[in-house]
């Protein structure tokens, strides 16, 4: 019998709060950019916009990064899922920063 670890919704938010915008150098939770932190059964969603819809995307890409990270580190978390929403390369970065973790390859035996 496997019990689900119940995640800490604060203790995702305190670690979403390490989550700095690059570009202005100031935590993203102080800008307000987060729309939507949702926690089910270990699962953690996080919706954002960026500063503007041009944001640069290695910024954006950064930042969704920082919040997947630091969102993986809390007790309990078994996956993250980061979009951020109304960025003109949206969907390029929410693709990147959630595909899948590919598996290592066995090492051949000798």
């Amino acid at each position: 019998m496997s019990a689900v670890e119940e995640v800490d919704l604060k203790e995702v938010q305190r670690q979403l709060a390490k989550v700095v915008d690059p570009e202005i150098g100031m935590p993203i939770v102080e800008m307000n950019l987060i729309d939507k932190l949702e926690v089910t059964e270990g699962n953690v969603v996080i919706e954002y916009h960026a500063t503007t819809p041009y944001c640069p995307p290695i910024f954006a890409l950064k930042i969704s990064q920082d919040m997947k990270n630091y969102a993986q580190q809390v007790k309990g978390v078994k996956d993250v899922k980061v979009t951020v929403k109304g960025h003109y390369l949206a969907d390029a970065v929410n693709k990147q920063v959630n595909k899948p973790q590919a598996q290592q390859p066995a090492p051949a035996p000798k």
